[in-house]
């Protein structure tokens, strides 16, 4: 029983090593350009056991783009769980989200092959966002005092959505586009009569 514990413990080390230095190679290089056996040599292991894991280069993707979403949808989840109104926590996602997208390799590599390469899973982070977006946004227009500026929620969900993504997309080659500074010149922009500040989530 220990035995096989022990190797079941190195499988899910191995296993995350692959996802990770497939994630880091999938950034730099793109789907396309992405060698097999830099993915194994990064991981430092052969490439059978990468096989063992993975069938496919498009196996291994699919996995960074499902633990990106995970890891997604635990910052969005936490942040929930403390705002009591739907703008603040709507602004508390973007800075929670953008952190991530910042400090975490697998979360951009998984961000950036699901919008480059769509179909590969049945989820898409776009649409995910745009759907949390637009919830919140008629949830805020429902809440007593909430000041929504001059646009139709429509307009609005989908300025927050364009703008939000275009941010992830610029941070590819400047990562200071996912800094709190951008996000907060983006509220006061968007929403000017809100207070809506960073989380506290950590400075970019």
């Amino acid at each position: 029983m220990v035995c096989r514990t022990r190797k079941q413990e190195r499988s899910v080390r191995t296993r995350t090593a692959l996802i990770r230095s497939a994630a880091e190679r999938f950034e730099r290089h793109g789907y396309e350009r992405t060698k097999l056996s830099e993915v194994s040599e990064g991981a430092g292991v052969t490439t059978g056991a990468l096989h063992f894991h993975f069938r496919s280069k498009a196996d291994l993707a699919e996995a960074v783009e499902h633990a990106a979403i995970r890891n997604l949808y635990r910052a969005a989840r936490r942040t929930r769980c403390d705002r009591t109104d739907a703008l603040a926590e709507l602004a508390a996602i973007s800075y929670s989200l953008a952190h991530l997208l910042h400090r975490d390799v697998v979360s951009r590599a998984g961000f950036r092959l699901n919008y480059e390469t769509s179909g590969r899973t049945r989820l898409s982070i776009h649409q995910e966002w745009q759907s949390c977006v637009q919830r919140l946004l008629v949830q805020a227009g429902e809440e007593e005092g909430a000041r929504l500026g001059a646009l139709p929620l429509c307009e609005l969900a989908d300025t927050v959505v364009g703008a939000t993504t275009g941010f992830a997309l610029l941070a590819r080659d400047n990562r200071a586009w996912l800094s709190p500074k951008v996000l907060t010149g983006f509220w006061r922009a968007v929403l000017p009569d809100c207070a809506l500040e960073s989380n506290g989530g950590g400075d970019c």
